[in-house]
């Protein structure tokens, strides 16, 4: 007995220590402090970067004023020509201080009375687009999440570690751009889930955990291919924009640089071409939001026994057994004294209602035809997906049973869910 004791302590004692050291494991896996790099909160302002500046001053301060101030200028003969077309004389400076909403520096050398630097200037977009006309609502794609894949020495990482594609992709500022980028950062979990295999991986299920978790409808997937001729050398980047859950090919491109030290600015060229790649993808409508990712509730009025109801003037009004000749009647039972009786006021109801925008017209005719609902005090689109699924919010004096029943009458094909619904035309 004394050696089967024994026995089955040392094995606990085993067991323990392989469990603990799994444990480890896990943890360290988890909770790396080299994971990742938080991105830049991006805003809707307009954006030059690049601006290169070499001015003299009093001294080392009034230098950089001056420099700042010749930013202003450039940046904004910049942002004229690239949403007019054409040259200015640009605007005073009392002028430029107002619209002006942050200076970026991207790389500076301050001298006693010289001022070299590279820099970035951010433009109110409500204030700036009032001068320029091009205000307003901009076209933007639904939320897509970010899968960024970096090829190195034969390896692919995603967030493993905090690699330079990672980083570009952080500090990337997309406030300007026709995508809506969700970019993770392979902070507790990220890592383990988000990884390069899960590109090649088509389950829908897997996708839409995915995505539901970081609030995307979609996933971009970017990926860099990095071949060193020697160590510190000259270094080839491959990037290719690849979308969806099977990882389609949209287009790609080459870039060089001669030192390995420049590589983090050959990723920021990298990710404006592929930002511009992607924005034109998705004004082609080849960027579509993949139908099988959107979540439905397979609930169908179709389906139901309509025996049970009277769908007199378009009202679903359900008949109770045994009371049926005196609500059919329209006579309750307190109206025997010959009260007529008083209906109750009809409740308005929201209803979020998602229907295929392929093209820009198809925004107008979706909304107009709600409109023509009677009972449709409002429809409005809240979310624009060009090429894919957008979202209209509808404010219908009914139920929303009645307002599915009154699209089928126009010819829409119809999915009723949860307070929401999906209409589609035959063929879409």
């Amino acid at each position: 007995m004394s050696f089967l004791t024994d026995f089955r302590i040392k094995i606990a004692a085993i067991i323990s220590v392989v469990t603990m050291l799994a444990g480890t494991v896990v943890y360290a896996q988890l909770e790396g402090t080299e994971r990742g790099v938080a991105p830049l909160a991006s805003t809707g302002d307009f954006e030059v970067m690049g601006v290169a500046i070499d001015v003299h001053g009093d001294d080392a301060f009034d230098a950089r004023k001056k420099g700042w101030e010749e930013a202003q200028r450039k940046a904004w003969k910049m942002l004229y020509k690239r949403t007019q077309g054409g040259e200015t004389e640009g605007l005073p400076d009392g002028t430029l201080n107002t619209i002006v909403s942050a200076i970026i520096v991207e790389q500076e050398q301050i001298g006693p009375k010289r001022y070299i630097a590279t820099l970035g200037v951010m433009f109110d977009r409500a204030r700036a687009g009032s001068i320029l006309g091009v205000g307003g609502r901009r076209l933007r794609s639904p939320p897509l999440l970010v899968l960024p894949i970096m090829w190195s020495g034969g390896s692919a990482q995603v967030f493993e570690s905090r690699t330079e594609w990672q980083k570009a992709w952080a500090r990337f500022s997309s406030g300007d751009s026709a995508i809506d980028y969700v970019r993770p950062y392979g902070s507790d979990s990220e890592s383990l889930v988000l990884t390069a295999g899960q590109a090649n991986r088509p389950s829908r299920r897997w996708w839409r955990n995915i995505l539901d978790q970081f609030g995307a409808a979609d996933v971009i997937i970017p990926i860099v291919r990095l071949t060193y001729k020697y160590p510190g050398g000259p270094v080839t980047g491959r990037f290719t924009a690849r979308y969806g859950p099977d990882n389609r090919y949209i287009d790609s491109f080459t870039l060089k640089v001669a030192r390995s030290e420049d590589i983090p600015k050959m990723m920021d060229q990298g990710i404006a071409r592929l930002d511009n790649i992607y924005s034109s993808a998705l004004s082609r409508g080849v960027l579509k939001t993949d139908k099988s990712l959107v979540i439905e509730d397979p609930f169908n009025l179709e389906e139901l026994n309509l025996d049970d109801f009277n769908l007199e003037d378009g009202l679903a009004v359900e008949i109770g057994e045994g009371d049926s000749s005196a609500n059919a009647s329209g006579v309750s039972g307190s109206e025997s004294g010959n009260e007529a009786s008083v209906p109750p006021p009809t409740a308005i109801t929201s209803i979020s209602l998602q229907f295929d925008t392929p093209v820009v017209s198809a925004v107008g005719r979706g909304e107009s035809s709600l409109r023509s609902i009677p009972g449709v005090t409002s429809a409005s689109t809240s979310s624009l997906a060009l090429g894919g699924v957008s979202v209209m919010n509808v404010t219908y004096r009914g139920d929303i049973s009645a307002l599915a029943q009154a699209l089928r009458a126009q010819g829409w094909q119809v999915q009723q869910g949860a307070g929401a619904l999906r209409i589609s035309r035959s063929g879409q």
